[in-house]
């Protein structure tokens, strides 16, 4: 096992805590970090916002895409566009507005879904469960499943590639932090779930490897009658996590994790009161978080540290340089004119490098490079 080298410095003008009274006027914080916001950081003041570049060339870049205007897929997930993906996760973006005719199964790895827009009911192994908007759901691998579509669904889908979810360790804040674990819904064999069982024929989608084989059953195989055990589908709902806060220093984002797996995490930025502190950063520091890369999902609300981002949109900085704040955003954070945010969206952290399908550059906002140069 390699150890990595780490022992604390200082040099030059420097603050004496991250985050907070930044020395000198016209100073910027930049952070550089390792495993994420979890491992041994940097944080080096410059003069210039280092997002201050005025030319680009290349494809390393940042990107912005309004997920809205890609085709609506068909009823079953599996044909729902690719957005990015690597060998350990695949994230779409699935609308559905009509009822499932048929189930699926996902062989490939455990799903979370999260439900941007619209309601319904969900029907799987485990029961049946009401969904709506703001729900995340969380599939485990190989569990059959179908939608009954009250109002049309936008889903983001999340697949852990030959991985699974957990929980993050919520260290000395202790485990009812952030949200209970007992808050976490699973779904019930109740009525509605017993009177879906029937004796008709049903097919079975599964995906696996990519490509999608069809099992045919001359009954509803979705009929359990109870079960036991720890493997289940969970739902959370936003609403329910309440956010580590500080008023005196700005949190990372792996403060806000919300799921997990060995190659990327999966954190939710939800309303708070803002930093009240006067030396305290109140918009998310510049960092070059060279060991993964980012994706947001904006889900509601104005996110705080952006300009021109509108719910249904979904960013990309892949790993490489250094991002943070607009200008204008920053600008109004030193000001501390907001006291409370009212974001909410989806952060998805990856370790291994996210390839973008083919079908993304005809919904991306191409000026989305240029949107952290001074007007």
């Amino acid at each position: 096992m390699i150890r990595r080298m780490s022992f604390p410095q200082r040099k030059g003008i420097s603050s004496r805590q991250a985050h907070a009274d930044l020395p000198g006027e016209g100073r910027y914080e930049r952070e550089v970090s390792r495993e994420g916001f979890f491992g041994p950081a940097t944080h080096i003041h410059h003069k210039h916002a280092p997002t201050g570049w005025t030319r680009w060339e290349g494809d390393l870049k940042p990107r912005a895409y309004n997920l809205l205007a890609l085709p609506i897929a068909p009823t079953s997930p599996w044909q729902a566009p690719l957005m990015l993906s690597n060998a350990h996760c695949k994230i779409r973006i699935w609308r559905c507005e009509q009822s499932m005719s048929s189930l699926v199964r996902n062989a490939d790895g455990d799903d979370l879904l999260f439900i941007h827009k619209g309601c319904g009911e969900l029907f799987c192994d485990y029961g049946h469960l009401h969904v709506k908007e703001g729900d995340y759901l969380l599939i485990p691998r190989s569990c059959l499943w179908r939608f009954e579509i009250i109002e049309p669904m936008t889903v983001l889908m999340i697949e852990a590639t030959n991985e699974y979810y957990g929980l993050p360790d919520k260290g000395l804040v202790g485990q009812h932090a952030i949200f209970d674990p007992a808050i976490l819904d699973s779904p019930e064999i109740n009525e509605t779930f017993i009177q879906q069982q029937d004796e008709n024929p049903w097919q079975v989608e599964v995906k696996r490897s990519g490509g999608c084989s069809i099992i045919e059953y001359p009954y509803n195989p979705l009929d359990a009658v109870g079960w036991h055990g720890e493997v289940s589908v969970v739902r959370l709902n936003w609403r329910d996590i309440r956010p580590l806060m500080s008023h005196r220093y700005h949190l990372p984002p792996s403060a806000h994790t919300t799921f997990l797996t060995r190659r990327f995490v999966v954190c939710t930025f939800v309303p708070r009161p803002m930093e009240s502190d006067p030396g305290a950063l109140k918009v998310p520091f510049y960092h070059s978080n060279d060991d993964f890369d980012e994706i947001i999902f904006y889900h509601a609300g104005t996110f705080f540290s952006r300009d021109h981002i509108e719910p249904g949109m979904l960013t990309f900085h892949p790993c490489g340089f250094t991002h943070g704040p607009h200008p204008k955003a920053y600008k109004t954070g030193l000001k501390a004119a907001k006291k409370e945010t009212d974001e909410v969206a989806v952060m998805i952290d990856t370790r291994d490098g996210m390839n973008i399908a083919d079908g993304m550059p005809s919904v991306e906002w191409q000026g989305y490079v240029n949107s952290w140069q001074e007007t």
